[in-house]
């Protein structure tokens, strides 16, 4: 790793840590925030001419609290300081930490607050991952906005009226009480999925695959693992998450079409990601208690552990999914679990699982259910259906790669039905 990497990932790590300290010090979410960019910014220009300091987090706090302090002193702040810390802070954050109740907050306390606050439940899921990638991961609102495909004035609107939020709810930066922190905790994995999802499977756009935010997402899972220690689902997620990304390589050709799994390139897969991913679902497993990032993990464990040219074993999946749906019923598990059993028992009784997400408001309309009835009604020989049910899907499909792959498809089935002499409607 070069040495103007080594620098960005140190500062990167640090940044929670420090942001976290200083909101937890002075209360004030966006005066903080402002102060800890300016002081990246200052240690990215001076570290690499002056070294990097023995203590670089003391030395960004430092810099950030002269930063903030320059702040207060302005005309602005006088106006607006005594109602921001008001609504920010408990009491006793508007003073310094003693020393030795600075000695109690750890670095790993401070991130783990911060993500906390910024997946608070008062919060929207959108508003969630917006501010996580803002204030945890650091990325400018051009940056999420971009990522997510929406102008830039509905981020900036949106993480705002986050920040207003936390600010009118009175959320105090603090750890939850103990009988909170399992919900907390759960929305802190559950924003770090979803930001790993959207980058690697585009909801829409041109491209299906966004390494950014996957990255990113990995880079912040790393951080709650490191401070979660012990956590069976954070670490499952963790596993989750360098597993699917190891596959990444293969997902796509050149031109950006979508690979299926079946016909990937296993060579190209990250075997580094792969090994760490096969490594953590083994201890994930061992920890007490079960839950669906473990079983996920397993799931795709199996994947990747199938030899090439080898058949998956989709006995092991399906036994997966049946747990799985037990602890986490939803229209997702659901699908997958219907290819499962296509897969073990045959295409009629995946079909058969899949009449009722028909119902399901998630799941009605969907381009992937469409895909999945077109795929196992091909199996089962019924390929004027198949053809419609691609097609169908094809129509639904809001991301570019896979509206083409899902077209290809239904060209393909058509041509088949031609050859037949049945290419009639």
């Amino acid at each position: 790793m070069r040495s103007d990497q080594r620098l960005e990932s140190l500062l990167a790590e640090l940044r929670p840590s420090v942001l976290g300290a200083l909101v937890r010090r002075h209360g004030q979410f966006d005066g903080c925030e402002d102060a800890v960019q300016e002081a990246l910014v200052s240690a990215a220009t001076q570290w690499p001419v002056e070294g990097v300091p023995e203590n670089p987090r003391g030395w960004l706090l430092t810099v950030a609290g002269r930063r903030l302090t320059d702040y207060w002193r302005s005309d602005q702040a006088r106006r607006t300081r005594e109602v921001t810390v008001a609504a920010m802070a408990a009491p006793e954050a508007s003073v310094a930490p003693a020393p030795d109740d600075e000695e109690r907050v750890s670095a790993d306390d401070d991130t783990l607050m911060l993500l906390f606050l910024c997946c608070h439940p008062a919060l929207t899921p959108s508003s969630q991952v917006a501010l996580t990638l803002r204030a945890v991961g650091g990325l400018t609102t051009e940056e999420i906005a971009r990522a997510f495909l929406v102008p830039l004035t509905s981020m900036t609107r949106r993480i705002s009226r986050a920040k207003q939020q936390i600010k009118d709810a009175g959320m105090t930066f603090s750890m939850p009480p103990e009988e909170e922190r399992a919900e907390r905790t759960r929305a802190v994995l559950h924003v770090l999925y979803l930001i790993f999802n959207e980058g690697y499977t585009a909801t829409a756009g041109p491209d299906l695959l966004r390494p950014d935010l996957t990255a990113e997402a990995i880079r912040l899972m790393r951080q709650a693992h490191r401070v979660l220690p012990g956590h069976g689902e954070a670490e499952g997620l963790l596993a989750l998450m360098l597993l699917t990304e190891a596959r990444g390589p293969a997902r796509t050709h050149a031109d950006g079409a979508l690979v299926p799994m079946a016909e990937q390139d296993r060579s190209r897969w990250n075997t580094e990601l792969a090994e760490e991913g096969l490594a953590l679902v083994v201890e994930a497993l061992a920890l007490p208690g079960v839950g669906p990032y473990r079983l996920q993990a397993a799931i795709a464990a199996v994947h990747v552990e199938t030899p090439v040219g080898g058949e998956t074993d989709w006995p092991q999946i399906l036994a997966l999914y049946d747990l799985l749906e037990q602890i986490t019923p939803n229209s997702v598990v659901r699908l997958n679990r219907a290819v499962a059993m296509g897969m073990v028992k045959g295409p009629r009784e995946g079909l058969r699982l899949l009449g009722p997400l028909e119902e399901d408001r998630w799941m009605a309309g969907s381009h992937r259910l469409s895909a999945v009835r077109a795929y196992l009604l091909e199996m089962d020989g019924d390929l004027d259906g198949a053809r419609e049910a691609y097609e169908t899907a094809t129509r639904q499909a809001a991301s570019g790669p896979e509206r083409r792959f899902l077209k290809e498809q239904a060209e393909r089935v058509a041509g088949v039905l031609e050859a037949a002499g049945r290419g009639g409607r």
